[in-house]
């Protein structure tokens, strides 16, 4: 079996967000938390509890998206 890109969730302080899907990613999300679960032996009640740690995942593996994020932060120490 191949290994996923998520590995088991941490227990954070969660935001509310409403965000409708397509039927299709729905599925998709469905069957990801399925083989998660036995890839991590740690059932998932609820696979709207990846969307969080995927798009965590899919902006740290944007190489573009951190280049701009370094440019807008202020130098450590900043101008005073």
């Amino acid at each position: 079996m191949s290994k996923l890109k998520l590995g088991a969730l941490e227990d954070d302080k969660p935001i509310k967000v409403t965000h409708e899907l397509p039927a299709s990613v729905h599925r998709d999300l469905v069957s990801y938390a399925e083989i998660l679960a036995q890839e991590t032996g740690q059932p998932i009640q609820d696979p709207s509890k990846l969307i969080a740690p995927m798009l965590a995942r899919f902006m740290a593996a944007d190489r573009s998206f951190r280049k701009a994020r370094r440019a807008r932060q202020p130098p450590i120490g900043g101008e005073q």
